[in-house]
């Protein structure tokens, strides 16, 4: 076994705390890339590395610089990917799994804080607490009943996606006294019992739910599942919040069930192309309160990812098995690949 191993991230901000954690070990050395340097250097300081840290999201990654089959192969020396949040859009795990690659996330340590963004987002959206602030500030002659919202108290929240930050938001929900139903196909009833809320089919879930939350990962079977349809059978008033990924519902889709006033509000944390453009038809509407994917970026929030994630890349070096292993089945692999 090779005695000094590199760890790498890229050039962009990070808690201090995870360099802090990387460098306390003589035997681990921390590399700093800035892809913005000449690629024949890029390439040059990746082919050494042993473990790369990685942004999971994909407008702050350039192409070339995601973990493809392509880096995969220029990087012989790579036996681990992780990613500095819970996704992972920026590292293509099945050829990291055929090339005997861990792939490893911080799937719900920042929870908390999407949890308290999404509850932030419902009572900024059904409070209307956003858009009386840029009323107030640019007008006068208007009355408090002009403004008048709803309590989130005994309203119907549907949460799609009961993982960590989705049972976060349920805990935080029931406190509110709101009715809690999800939906989530890879739980059973039980299950999402025990995370503090009650099973629904994805019909029941639009059909009855006053504000929906999404939670889920944008995958195949997630990607546009929000479209016209699923908005048009959502109740009349209903309103959206997502902190989850962009490109999970269809924004043009939303835009028109808004617009038409089929929908009264959307929280919106995440879009297709972050940020969204200053024209975008979104950020129009007075009902709408905008965010730029901070759900998760809170100090504490950031201060917890960049720390667990540093302790996981140390637990890994030693070849201990990680609890967020994304793809567990490269595990016995990785083992002798780590022995070398």
């Amino acid at each position: 076994m090779r005695q000094e191993r590199v760890v790498a991230r890229f050039e962009a901000w990070i808690n201090p705390i995870f360099d802090k954690i990387i460098n306390e070990r003589s035997d681990t050395k921390l590399e700093v890339i800035d892809f913005n340097d000449s690629e024949e250097s890029v390439w040059a300081k990746l082919k050494t590395v042993d473990v790369l840290h990685l942004r999971p999201t994909l407008d702050e990654i350039p192409p070339k610089w995601r973990v493809s089959k392509e880096l995969l192969a220029k990087c012989p020396n790579l036996i681990c990917v992780s990613s500095t949040g819970a996704g992972y859009d920026t590292i293509d795990v099945e050829a990291c799994t055929k090339a005997g690659v861990a792939v490893v996330g911080q799937m719900g340590i920042n929870a908390t804080s999407v949890a308290e963004m999404a509850v932030g987002l419902m009572l900024s959206v059904s409070r209307r607490i956003t858009e009386s602030d840029r009323v107030l500030k640019s007008r006068r002659g208007f009355s408090r009943e002009e403004l008048m919202g709803h309590d989130l108290c005994g309203r119907v929240l549907g949460i799609v996606g009961l993982g960590y930050a989705g049972s976060a938001t349920a805990k935080l929900a029931n406190a509110f006294g709101m009715k809690v139903i999800a939906f989530d196909p890879y739980l059973t009833s039980e299950e999402m019992m025990s995370r503090g809320a009650t099973s629904v089919d994805w019909e029941q879930l639009l059909n009855e739910s006053d504000i929906i939350s999404l939670h889920c990962p944008r995958d195949n079977s997630t990607r546009n599942m929000f479209n016209a349809e699923a908005f048009s059978k959502m109740k009349k008033g209903a309103q959206f919040v997502t902190t989850a990924r962009g490109g999970i519902h269809d924004e043009s889709a939303l835009y028109q069930a808004l617009s038409t006033e089929h929908l009264s509000g959307a929280g919106l944390d995440v879009w297709e192309e972050e940020p969204p453009a200053l024209d975008h038809p979104l950020l129009s509407l007075p009902n709408v309160v905008a965010t730029y994917h901070t759900a998760g970026v809170s100090h504490e929030g950031r201060y917890n990812v960049a720390s667990q994630g540093a302790l996981q890349i140390r637990e890994i070096l030693d070849g201990n098995k990680p609890s967020r292993l994304i793809n567990p089945e490269v595990w016995e692999v990785f083992l002798k690949r780590n022995s070398l």
